[in-house]
């Protein structure tokens, strides 16, 4: 018989998702909400019709009750986060990135080995309808070998640089937007040892006194040989998601080529026997399933996609995958990007591992 798991939610502005995720799950169930904007804990409550809130983490932690702390907190709160909720026999499912850099990474691969619970990083894109009817051919088999990928996340976001934590020390498009086209690449090409990037800081940017690139490039290699690029643009106009996805992940393989991506459901295949003009496959009618909120902005049908993930693989003794290993090797993967562009040279992943002594 299927465990039916209790969630804590913790940061309740992306935490909207995974409230609505959570109730529309046969899968699980809400074991209370939390975070320090009590208006926003009422508000969330009245929205769901939940019984009850906290504005105390702690108080979710000591609840045995709970089987799972569920993390949308800002991304600097991440590693504190997890790691107090392992330390309190919780599992945990943490909103990418999995933590702002890798200096607590050892700490945490220690404590998640010694305390025996999971970590799953919710990388959101895996879990979109294209994206997903994608892995399924690709493990299918219908691409054949993979040659090459492209993946990019472009958007116009010049809105973003209005916000005031946008010009606090540490802001990084890289890893507050281009880590979804990373982990895409990263899915495919699970041992990435070399990356090679440019990167360009434009007059839109700097004029809002930011010295942060918003436009990148990158070359990723993978130990098979494989190689995917990977492009990010974030303060210039766009051509609209109608033309070009804001997310997107093409896979070219010796027996066929698809393309997926994100907020559109289309995904284009194009197989063995090879046609002249590629296939569109539409999901038209799950559109309410994935976008439940206004403006096509939330993720609560990627979300409720991967906590039934995790939900069947901890049900059937496997790992929920992206757990913390592989999301520390796709933060090594984004250390080793920013360094290229520090360096203007192609910069190891092993490297950035070994001088950090971190063993995967």
């Amino acid at each position: 018989m299927s465990k039916i798991y209790s969630m804590g939610v913790l940061g309740l502005g992306e935490g909207r998702s995974i409230i609505s995720a959570v109730l529309q799950s046969d899968l699980w169930e809400i074991g209370n909400i939390c975070d320090l904007n009590e208006e926003l804990c009422r508000e969330r409550c009245q929205e769901f019709q939940l019984p009850r809130y906290t504005t105390r983490y702690e108080d979710m932690l000591e609840d045995p009750s709970i089987d799972v702390i569920g993390i949308y907190t800002p991304d600097q709160l991440h590693a504190a986060h997890i790691k107090m909720a392992l330390q309190a026999g919780k599992h945990v499912i943490c909103t990418k990135p999995l933590m702002v850099s890798l200096d607590e990474a050892n700490e945490l691969l220690e404590v998640q080995k010694r305390t025996g619970k999971t970590v799953f990083v919710g990388q959101s894109s895996r879990y979109f309808e294209p994206l997903r009817r994608q892995r399924m051919d690709y493990e299918a088999g219908r691409h054949g070998e993979l040659v090459t990928l492209e993946a990019h996340y472009i958007s116009d976001s010049r809105w973003f640089l209005e916000r005031a934590w946008s010009h606090a020390s540490g802001f990084s498009w890289m890893y507050n937007f281009m880590i979804h086209a990373v982990d895409l690449a990263a899915w495919y090409l699970p041992d990435i040892e070399e990356v090679y990037g440019l990167g360009a800081v434009s007059a839109n940017t700097r004029e809002r006194g930011l010295d942060v690139p918003d436009t990148l490039k990158f070359l990723l290699r993978d130990k098979s040989g494989a190689f995917a690029s990977v492009t990010g643009c974030y303060a210039t106009p766009t051509l609209g998601s109608a033309v070009q996805q804001n997310i997107c992940c093409t896979l070219r393989g010796t027996a066929g080529i698809s393309q997926a991506g994100y907020p559109k459901l289309k995904y284009y295949t194009n197989f063995e026997p090879v046609q002249k003009t590629a296939q569109l496959h539409t999901f038209d009618d799950m559109h309410d399933y994935y976008f439940r909120f206004e403006q096509e902005s939330h993720h609560a049908g990627e979300y409720q996609n991967y906590i039934e993930h995790f939900a069947h693989a901890m049900n059937n003794g496997e790992t929920p995958k992206p757990d913390l290993r592989e999301g520390i090797h796709t933060l090594a993967v984004m250390e080793a990007m920013d360094r290229s562009l520090k360096l203007g040279k192609a910069v190891s992943v092993g490297d950035i591992l070994k001088e950090r002594s971190i063993k995967l």
